[in-house]
């Protein structure tokens, strides 16, 4: 018995953006989910205290947006049950009241909107906006009247808060060539009568310091995850810029990498107590902070990994759990401990005896997730799973995606290479100016150790990954001789063309990666994987959405196209209507049936329950 593709495709994703909302009747919790049964849409749900669950986003709208092109918070609760948010179709933002049709209340133009935040007194939504290549803070009114324009400053901005009696205003920005996990800067600016912002000044962060999220404690200072000893923490920042105090002084992240406007790694309860979220790139927990004396108190329970959102009212934390044998699920905990219960609708899971159960190792001081082949006795077939990003992790957590493969006797090793998150920052830049090098060596440590560990099977190994994890997947074919094929998603595969072509966000992000251009163009040839791929070690499989403005899909056209000059096997499946990532039941499950076909191929496996897979250059 094994897992099915619609088993997958059915638990795809995670709830985001979750929200709790104290009303009289107790608290309630709301957030988003995916549908890829409805197209891939993210359909926004409200729970009542008395356990009812309602779709409060009618079909034919979809809550994302594309700011950044990863897209940010998409919408807030409105008092009374209404909703704000951002439509995906033509990126405005609407208002939901009641029974009524959304309505509109931005003009139609280019412009997107993300991070969205309601400024407690004022009728209006605060958000950034993203005209073309330039980012502003405005406040849209809730009726639909002129936006206003509240700041300008960095080239990207995130997180605007309001201060507790309404006369300041916070927000964290930064400029290329940073990426946000590089050096922010928190800032800090008078609101005038008019309600624009004055003169701001920097209370924290730089060029080497990442500030990811910072709430107001008072009037005077902020609380901010911030990592000026090289790990994230929480700091409670005055705003007359003398030195912070570190609340949580511990080699543990207490933030992440902000890769989405709107993530939220802490919340400021009622009674000054901090939900947070915390822990390593092997699983995060949830506590509470007291700011007064620096207790720290675990309430999550037996849940072992927490999510970047993470919201409390009426004593109660509402945030998104996991475990290796449950998907990411909404839940709502007693700030106290107590309480602690599932909110959003359960899905259909296989049996438990289907589900691989993961192991954390560390091989050569690579940081990796072991998930064992079912029925395999002695050395098998691997798969080396590598991310995206590159700077992001994969938690230790359920999976199908890893379990429709160990099921099949495939086994699976999640390594969280140099320049992963959750490690602190000197681990994850290991990778500054060695993309390609690092991330393809550690993904072979990881494999090589399998080996020698009598696990894997040497001539049965392969790697796959998406986007960077693509790309590191192509570049471990062409620079390494361990693998016997890889699978690339969405994958980048010539990086000096990619920073050419790619969106503003990440135009820059090379320069951390690899090095400057002109200065260091010796290096994007070097480890150029379309510039080489006459070494490839074995066969490609390539997967890409037609939609994708992140990777255009004429990086796999021409890295296949090299191949094929040189005589190596490969195929290319392309997908009308996906973007950066796979959101449509049929295209998870058809592309989960091709991977599995390209193991039976390169394996020696038979996969007679999925379509066969033509690699072009294979007599």
């Amino acid at each position: 018995m094994s897992i099915r593709p619609i088993d997958v495709a059915r638990t795809d994703g995670r709830p985001l953006w979750v929200e709790a909302v104290a009303t009289p009747a107790g608290v309630e919790a709301w957030w988003d989910e995916p549908r890829p049964h409805e197209g891939g849409r993210r359909c926004v749900v409200r729970r009542l205290p008395d356990g009812t669950r309602t779709d409060v986003l009618p079909p034919g709208y979809n809550a994302r947006n594309r700011v950044i092109e990863y897209g940010g918070r998409s919408w807030r609760p409105l008092p009374g049950g209404g909703l704000v948010f951002t439509n995906w179709s033509d990126q405005r933002l609407y208002r939901l009241d009641g029974g009524s049709p959304p309505v509109p209340i931005t003009p139609e133009g280019p412009s997107r909107y993300a991070d969205l935040y309601l400024p407690p007194g004022r009728d209006e939504v605060w958000a950034v906006r993203e005209t073309d290549d330039v980012r502003d803070l405005v406040a849209v009114p809730l009726d639909g009247g002129p936006v206003r324009v509240i700041v300008k400053a960095h080239h990207f901005l995130i997180n605007p808060r309001i201060s507790p009696e309404g006369q300041k205003i916070a927000w964290i920005g930064w400029d290329h060539p940073n990426m946000p996990w590089d050096g922010t800067d928190l800032c800090v600016a008078p609101l005038r009568a008019d309600g624009t912002a004055g003169e701001h000044r920097v209370v924290a962060g730089g060029p080497r310091e990442s500030v990811t999220q910072a709430e107001w404690r008072d009037e005077d200072s902020l609380y901010a995850a911030t990592d000026p000893t090289g790990w994230w923490n929480i700091h409670l920042i005055p705003v007359d810029g003398s030195p912070g105090h570190n609340l949580t002084p511990m080699e543990l992240e207490f933030g992440d990498a902000a890769w989405k406007p709107g993530l939220t790694y802490f919340a400021v309860a009622e009674d000054g107590r901090l939900a947070v979220v915390y822990g390593t790139g092997d699983g995060r927990r949830l506590g509470v902070l007291d700011p007064d004396t620096g207790e720290l108190r675990e309430i999550g329970g037996a849940a072992t990994h927490w999510s970047a959102t993470v919201s409390v009212a009426g004593g109660r934390v509402a945030a998104v759990q996991a475990t290796p044998y449950t998907p990411m699920e909404v839940a709502l905990v007693g700030l106290d401990g107590g309480g602690h219960e599932i909110v959003s609708a359960g899905k259909a899971l296989p049996d438990r005896d289907l589900l691989p159960t993961p192991e954390a190792v560390t091989i050569e001081g690579v940081h990796a997730h072991l998930y064992p082949p079912s029925g395999v006795r002695g050395p098998g077939p691997y798969v080396i799973f590598v991310h995206g990003g590159p700077t992001t992790h994969l938690p230790m957590v359920l999976d199908l995606e890893i379990a429709y493969f160990t099921s099949r006797g495939i086994g699976v090793a999640v390594v969280n290479y140099g320049g992963s998150t959750g490690y602190g920052r000197a681990y994850r830049e290991r990778l500054r100016h060695q993309w390609g090098v690092v991330d393809v060596n550690d993904c072979a440590k990881v494999a090589r150790g399998l080996v020698e560990l009598g696990r894997a099977d040497a001539a049965k190994l392969a790697v796959r990954g998406g986007s960077a994890g693509g790309w590191t997947t192509v570049a471990a074919l062409v620079h390494s001789d361990v693998f016997a094929g890889g699978v690339a998603h969405y994958a980048i595969t010539d990086p000096e063309s990619w920073a050419a072509e790619t969106h503003d966000f990440e135009s820059r992000y090379l320069d951390g990666l690899v090095g400057p251009l002109p200065e260091t163009r010796q290096r994007y040839i070097e480890r150029s994987p379309l510039l080489n791929a006459a070494r490839a070690s074995g066969p490609c499989l390539m997967l890409h959405g037609l939609e994708d403005a992140i990777v255009d899909v004429a990086q796999a056209e021409r890295f296949t196209a090299e191949l094929d000059k040189h005589g190596k096997e490969w195929a290319l499946l392309t997908f009308p209507g996906e973007q950066h990532g796979w959101r449509r039941e049929e295209t998870i499950v058809a592309a989960l049936e091709a991977e599995l076909a390209f193991y039976g191929l390169i394996f020696g496996m038979e996969t007679p329950e999925v379509p066969l897979l033509k690699l072009k250059g294979r007599a």
